[in-house]
């Protein structure tokens, strides 16, 4: 009778015998030696579409996005930031010039809280099943909505975000560094002028050289860190200059005054509606920077991803509000239709602005856009060697790596230089790429949880999700009625 207790005591220990390996003071992985209900190590498990084709896909530890995963609420608060605040931001005054105060901030309002509440969902859903972490978008959408519609409906959105961002993310840089090139040295700048291709390269260069010495996301950390401190330093910096240099003589705030007929106030319309859900962004990484962070059985990755998401907007909303309503009340009717509040400042306030002030601007907007493209440049390495690892069965091996890193930089400078008119097409591109952050995620949470259609939450994220594809219509028809009316200067090879 003793020795049947004993061996049954042997038996219990060893089904629910945890080990608890310490590797480093943040990562502490628990291996449960459970026989029939343990789940393999994540670097063990299979992508979704391996189980769905039976094709040996690479580990997740051989790839850019999952290589670390020793991430935590604070570096998801500098990745968020670093990618959520964009030079975007900066025209956001211009749809309250179409649109005036009441409706622009309520607009704005909707739009802050709607894409938040996407946000949300895709930290529920990253490890919504027991087994599987979706640590990247495309993996949720086909597991949401099937291999083959997955695939039609969040590759393109995807791949744009991600690699057409780096492209505006050198525009935008490139073409900063020119203004401020011109501003330090006024009187070379016209001796020994510096083209806007050459400030491409130069702005390329820098960024493929700093991907050089960050192989995974995780290791992005400071690199985010010091670009947030930059998006947030710009931001605050513009809205405090146009508040203490005041409003701009004769400014007016009347939307009538703008728009020439009834067609054109319609048009403007449309056209702020773009300008203020465009100018939240991000969505497309969350799961990625969510998929660098520990998870255990005790304490899942969502709960320090959320307290990263509630920082990080919560001082998103500290900088967009303040900015835009300090721009519009110092500027009114007369912010410029191109560039936003950095062409203002370099038009309208320049005699008024102190030149470090202005260099220190310029500078922010530089190092920002360079610590974003390392973010949104991670998710198209991460694809292209998971189809290295794919064909060749192993890890990428370094020079590999930086052979990745050198053609994508080099393939985003000719798209650059070849397109510098991509900015104008924003609204286009970026309506169709739109149910990324409004409506993929409301329809995916009812695709995996599937609630009972009598539940609440099922109407809000239906009404939601649709809302969302019908916005991306609407933004298109509007981005093509522009076309139509203003037509676009296609100056390929020829960056201003």
């Amino acid at each position: 009778m003793d020795t049947e207790m004993v061996d049954r005591h042997k038996e219990q220990e060893i089904v629910l015998e945890k080990r608890i390996h310490i590797n480093s003071v943040d990562d502490i992985v628990c291996h449960c030696m459970l026989e029939y209900y343990s789940t393999p190590p994540e670097s063990e498990q299979p992508d979704f579409e391996e189980d769905q084709k039976g094709i040996n896909q690479p580990r997740e530890d051989w790839l850019p996005i999952t290589e670390s995963r020793k991430g935590n609420s604070w570096t998801a608060t500098f990745h968020l930031l670093s990618s959520g605040i964009g030079i975007q931001t900066l025209s956001l005054p211009l749809a309250f010039m179409y649109m005036g105060w009441f409706w622009g901030i309520l607009c704005l309002s909707v739009a802050f809280v709607w894409q938040f509440y996407t946000i949300l969902l895709l930290v529920d859903l990253h490890e919504s099943t027991s087994s599987t972490r979706y640590s990247r978008y495309l993996q949720l959408s086909v597991a949401a909505f099937g291999v083959k519609l997955g695939k039609v409906l969040a590759i393109f959105p995807v791949m744009y975000l991600s690699g057409g961002s780096c492209v505006m993310f050198i525009i935008t840089g490139g073409g900063t560094m020119k203004l401020f090139y011109q501003l330090l040295c006024e009187d070379c700048s016209s001796k020994y002028p510096l083209t806007t291709t050459e400030l491409f390269l130069v702005f390329i260069c820098l960024a493929i050289l700093v991907s050089l010495f960050c192989p995974n996301l995780n290791s992005l950390a400071f690199v985010s860190f010091i670009g947030s401190i930059m998006a947030v330093g710009y931001c605050t910096v513009l809205w405090l200059v146009f508040v203490a240099k005041g409003r701009v003589d004769g400014v007016i705030y009347d939307q009538s005054k703008v728009a020439e007929s009834e067609t054109a106030r319609i048009r403007n319309i449309m056209n702020a509606l773009g300008i203020i859900f465009l100018a939240f962004r991000g969505h497309n990484v969350v799961l990625e920077i969510q998929g660098t962070m520990p998870s255990t059985p005790n304490r899942s990755s969502s709960k320090f991803m959320l307290k990263g998401v509630v920082a990080s907007y919560l001082i998103i909303a500290m900088c967009l509000f303040p900015l835009t309503a300090a721009g519009y009340w110092a500027l009114g009717n007369k912010i410029p239709a191109n560039g936003g509040l950095l062409t203002a400042v370099l038009t309208t306030l320049h005699h008024h602005t102190l030149k470090p002030v202005v260099g220190l601007l310029y500078v922010q907007v530089v190092i920002s856009c360079v610590a974003a493209f390392q973010i949104y440049g991670m998710v198209v390495y991460d694809n292209l060697e998971r189809a290295y690892a794919s064909r060749k069965s192993q890890k990428c091996p370094k020079l590999t790596r930086i052979g990745i890193r050198i053609f994508f930089g080099g393939l985003t400078f000719f798209i650059s230089v070849a397109f510098p008119f991509l900015p104008s097409l924003g609204l286009l591109i970026g309506g169709i790429a739109l149910p990324v952050t409004y409506g993929y995620p409301c329809l995916m949470w009812i695709a995996i949880k599937r609630p009972p259609t009598k539940f609440a939450m099922w109407w809000l994220n239906l009404g939601l999700g649709c809302l969302g594809v019908g916005l991306s219509v609407l933004l298109v028809i509007c981005a093509v009625w522009n076309l139509a009316c203003i037509g676009l200067d296609a100056n390929f090879f020829h960056p201003y």
